[in-house]
């Protein structure tokens, strides 16, 4: 007959001794990522930082005010925002460089820039995350294949998810090429007009005239989707800064350090917020570790675009149809588009030329997908929005 043996005492002491100190040698940016991530329980949210509050967090939050003068209200307007005097504008304790600017766009705007993010930029020539395992022709108009489902009532059975509700990236200017983590001087196509003027016109207020768009990544997210931990220093000029824009969904951004072992900050990220990282903010790690709904007074702002929105002369913006937004609304309910636009060049800096993305190899590009095993994922090719961390 068998008989159960109690453990001895430094037997279990030496396990609770082995996991502790595993638990410890992990780092902090990654403990706080599986917090804000993991589903059940739902994490606290009281800690953090909502800029749209008008709370300060203790002092964290410090109010800045920009040069009004730097971009005139026409110009603005031309793009959507506000007049630079009336954005709110922040900073935060112990991150210099770092600016939050809370939605300066002006109401009814943001559906122009939703429409692009989902009907334009997606096309060829283009680069996404589909052109890893599909044929160009199949790629070549993601919008007009997917319109038709993504109308249907919901009562109408849907069939499986359409192209853009697939998409999960798409490169602009220089094409970002996500295995090795470089550019290259031919796998470049030109840079949309429109997205550069918004983002001139954004870093000109900040304090940085003469911003150069040369690339831009487009992350599409769903609900369940999230960023690894990660830092942006693919460019050769890192004096230049970084500008993130999302549109959507909210969600829960952290910033740390210069090391992946520095504790983060987490922050709400609401439709029409900006970030400019520049100065020493510039090379900090960064993730994104869950979506969430946007608060009511966000989502109300998503609801249709404007139709007084007045068209400055030399400006960007184009009526949205209803057509295009009835698409673009019922995306956005449970997703969110985030916009990285980075000038790579400094001056007298230059490329190296390499193989052209459609000669890269289909594994170039990964994607981890729950695979049902333990809970353990695996690595297949597609999309790095939503990946563990690096």
């Amino acid at each position: 007959m068998d008989t159960w043996v109690t453990p001895p005492a430094c037997y279990v002491m030496a396990k609770m001794a082995a996991s502790m100190v595993a638990e410890s040698g992990e780092d902090v940016f990654k403990k706080m990522f599986k917090f804000y991530k993991r589903r059940e329980p739902p994490p606290d949210l009281r800690e953090v930082t909502d800029f749209g509050s008008g709370a300060t967090a203790g002092g964290k939050i410090v109010p800045l005010k920009l040069d009004p003068g730097a971009v005139s209200d026409e110009e603005a307007a031309g793009v959507g925002l506000q007049p630079v005097r009336d954005w709110r504008v922040f900073g935060l304790q112990g991150y210099p460089g770092f600016i939050f600017i809370s939605n300066p766009f002006l109401r009814g705007s943001q559906a122009f820039w939703v429409r692009q993010c989902l009907k334009t930029y997606p096309q060829k020539p283009n680069v996404c995350n589909l052109d890893m395992h599909m044929s160009p022709c199949d790629t070549q108009d993601i919008w007009a294949r997917s319109v038709e489902a993504i109308r249907s009532p919901l009562s109408v059975k849907r069939q499986p998810k359409t192209l853009l509700e697939r998409l999960r990236w798409v490169t602009l200017g220089y094409h970002y090429n996500w295995d090795t983590k470089t550019y290259s001087a031919n796998s470049y196509t030109p840079f949309p007009a429109d997205l550069h003027m918004l983002s001139f016109r954004i870093t000109a207020a900040c304090g940085f005239p003469g911003f150069n768009s040369e690339a831009a990544i487009l992350n599409y997210y769903r609900s369940d989707s999230s960023l690894g931990i990660h830092v942006d220093e693919s460019e050769l000029d890192h004096s230049r800064p970084l500008l993130s824009l999302s549109f959507g969904q909210s969600a829960i951004f952290l910033l740390g350090g210069p090391h992946r072992q520095d504790p983060p900050t987490a922050m709400f990220m609401h439709s029409g917020d900006v970030m400019v990282m520049s100065g020493p903010s510039r090379l900090l790690y960064h993730a994104v570790p869950r979506i969430l709904p946007a608060p009511p007074q966000r989502a109300s702002l998503l609801e249709e675009p404007s139709c007084v929105l007045a068209l400055q002369m030399g400006g960007v913006l184009e009526p949205v149809s209803e057509e295009d937004w009835d698409v673009c609304s019922k995306y956005i309910q449970n997703s969110r588009v985030n916009m990285t636009v980075r000038q790579v060049l400094g001056p007298g800096q230059t490329l190296p030329e390499k193989p052209p993305l459609a000669l890269q190899k289909d594994n170039e590009v990964v994607e981890c997908h729950n695979n049902g095993n333990n809970g353990k994922r695996k690595r297949s090719c597609s999309d790095p929005v939503e990946t563990v961390e690096t």
